[in-house]
């Protein structure tokens, strides 16, 4: 058994439906959903705002690779194209695995160019702490600390000010 941090971010189409529609593909595996955020593009300034959130999600039997591919498989399903030119550019739906834990609490660490866990730049990203502070309000990023203090250092506490809180949205199983 495994338990897994999914980081959720759409800026293309419908971006509440591609959320709406992640959530509910996980539904028997999600133990809790984030509020959604809006956010300004990262990486790449020039495309929509992102619909962001994060969720808490269980399974009896998925290893870690397991939660990459469920990812990839929300990814597809929402139309998500690659462009390998714009690594950061415009997305229909985003699913990063960002932590996963075994069934005994021990994170899982993995130096995998395709896996790679922890996620290797969840630290530096507002639109990935904040919303998962929503779910887990102790969390701790494994390798980097807990979750409220990475929020307040100075690369991050920048770009967090640019969130804002969609209260208009709800992602709840």
């Amino acid at each position: 058994m495994t338990t897994a941090v999914l980081s959720l971010g759409s800026n293309l189409g419908d971006r509440e439906q591609h959320l709406r529609g992640a959530v509910e593909s996980l539904a028997d595996k999600i133990l809790v959903v984030s509020g959604v955020y809006e956010t300004p593009p990262w990486g790449d300034p020039d495309q929509p705002h992102y619909l962001n959130a994060a969720l808490l999600a269980t399974d009896p039997d998925a290893e870690p690779r397991d939660w990459l591919a469920a990812a990839h498989r929300l990814e597809e399903a929402a139309g998500r194209v690659r462009d390998p030119a714009r690594r950061f550019g415009p997305r229909t739906l985003d699913v990063d695995v960002i932590a996963v834990w075994n069934d005994d609490g021990t994170p899982v660490t993995s130096g995998d160019p395709e896996l790679t866990l922890p996620h290797p730049r969840a630290h530096l990203r507002a639109f990935v702490l904040r919303p998962w502070l929503d779910i887990q309000p102790y969390a701790q990023l494994p390798g980097h600390g807990w979750v409220n203090d990475l929020l307040r250092a100075d690369a991050v506490a920048a770009d967090l000010a640019d969130l804002r809180p969609r209260v208009d949205v709800h992602l709840d199983t």
